[in-house]
C-alpha cells in the first residue's frame, strides 16, 4: 500500500492536476464544436469533427504554454520553435483523431461515444508530447549541461 501511495504522490503533481482541468476544457471545446458544427448546424460528421479539432488545439496551445508548462521561452526564435513542436505534436494526435473518426463514425456506435473514446486516447498522448517535446523548460537543459562537464 505505501508503494502505490508512493507513486500517486509521484504522478499527482500541480503540473498534472493542471493539465488535466485544461484538459477537459478543451475537450469541452472540441466536444462542444463538434455537437454544435454536427448536430445544430448539421455539418457534415468529418468536418465537423476537423474544426473540433482545430479549435480545441488553438485553446491547448494557450492555455499549456501559459498556465500548466509555465513555457520559459523568451525569444521570438524559442517562441517559434515551441509553437512548431506544439503544432507538430498536436498534427500527429489530430491525425489519429481524425483517422479515428473516420473508422469509429462508420460504426452502430453513437458519434458522440465515438468522439468521446477517440478523444480521451489523444488527450493523453498530448500530455507526454507537450510535457516532453514542446515544452521542455530551459532549467532542464542547463541541468542536463551541468551534468555533462
Amino acid at each position: 500500500m505505501e508503494k502505490i501511495k508512493k507513486i500517486v504522490e509521484k504522478v499527482w503533481t500541480k503540473e498534472v492536476i493542471l493539465y488535466i482541468v485544461f484538459g477537459i476544457l478543451t475537450t469541452l471545446v472540441n466536444l462542444s464544436s463538434f455537437y454544435v458544427l454536427n448536430n445544430i448546424w448539421r455539418w457534415n460528421e468529418n468536418l465537423s469533427n476537423l474544426i473540433a479539432i482545430l479549435l480545441a488545439v488553438l485553446f491547448a496551445y494557450i492555455t499549456n504554454k501559459d498556465l500548466v508548462f509555465h513555457s520559459k521561452a523568451d525569444t521570438v526564435k524559442e517562441k517559434l520553435q515551441e509553437f512548431l513542436k506544439f503544432m507538430l505534436g498536436r498534427a500527429f494526435t489530430m491525425i489519429i483523431e481524425f483517422l479515428g473518426g473516420l473508422a469509429l463514425f462508420q460504426t452502430p456506435m453513437p458519434e458522440m461515444i465515438s468522439k468521446v473514446l477517440i478523444t480521451v486516447i489523444v488527450v493523453i498522448l498530448n500530455f507526454f508530447i507537450s510535457k516532453f517535446f514542446a515544452f521542455k523548460r530551459k532549467r532542464e537543459n542547463k541541468e542536463e549541461e551541468g551534468t555533462k562537464t
